[in-house]
């Protein structure tokens, strides 16, 4: 488990199939009330308040990405709570856990993976070329590099090659692509791997 903060209310949790299978908890058991989920979920609060500060009192929005074959994003946003909502308005009267979680799932089949560097965007594509040479598209968005990949420009059988080498140079994301067609910057339209390949040399 992952945790890492994206302003001063909202954070970004990343949870491995791995981190959900010890739990005994399923993908599709991510949005129903079940003691285990509330049980996962009060384990990321205070994961994310003895790492981060972060103090999930109050009304959370929570939003579940769901990546194909690599686990789960998870986007917790504080809001404000109203003390008068709860009675007398003393904080000593809130209840323990006011946990207003209004929870949405998204699921997407696109494979997109962060990099900080270029240089080690560099060493991943020559890594992936052996796997996929006619695909990938290239975003740059705040400060990082966004390699993309639809489904249907890969080989099946090849799906999880692929995503493990992705996954030893760069972090999953949950940032879509149309949020970086929109905030970001196209700097490969097509054929990423291939043209990065072509282009630069690995370190040695």
């Amino acid at each position: 488990m992952k945790i890492e903060r994206l302003s001063h209310d909202k954070i970004r949790i990343f949870l491995t199939f791995d981190d959900l299978s010890e739990r005994g908890i399923q993908k599709e058991d991510m949005w129903q009330e079940i003691p285990k989920v509330h049980e996962l979920f009060t384990e990321m609060m205070d994961q994310a308040y003895s790492e981060l500060g972060f103090d999930a009192t109050g009304p959370l929005a929570v939003e579940v990405f769901a990546l194909p074959a690599q686990g789960m994003v998870v986007i917790v946003t504080r809001g404000k709570y109203d003390p008068q909502q709860y009675g007398s308005g003393n904080e000593d009267d809130l209840p323990e856990e006011v946990y207003e979680m209004e929870v949405t799932l998204e699921q997407s089949d696109s494979i997109v993976y962060a990099f900080k560097d270029f240089e080690v965007l560099i060493e991943a594509a020559h890594m992936l070329h052996q796997h996929v040479t006619d695909a990938g598209r290239l975003y740059s968005y705040k400060d990082k590099w966004f390699l993309h990949f639809e489904p249907d420009d890969l080989d099946s059988s090849k799906h999880a090659a692929l995503i493990a080498l992705l996954a030893e140079f760069g972090e999953g994301s949950s940032v879509t692509p149309a949020v970086m067609e929109e905030y970001g910057k196209v700097v490969m339209p097509e054929q990423a791997v291939e043209v990065i390949c072509t282009h630069f040399k690995r370190q040695d």
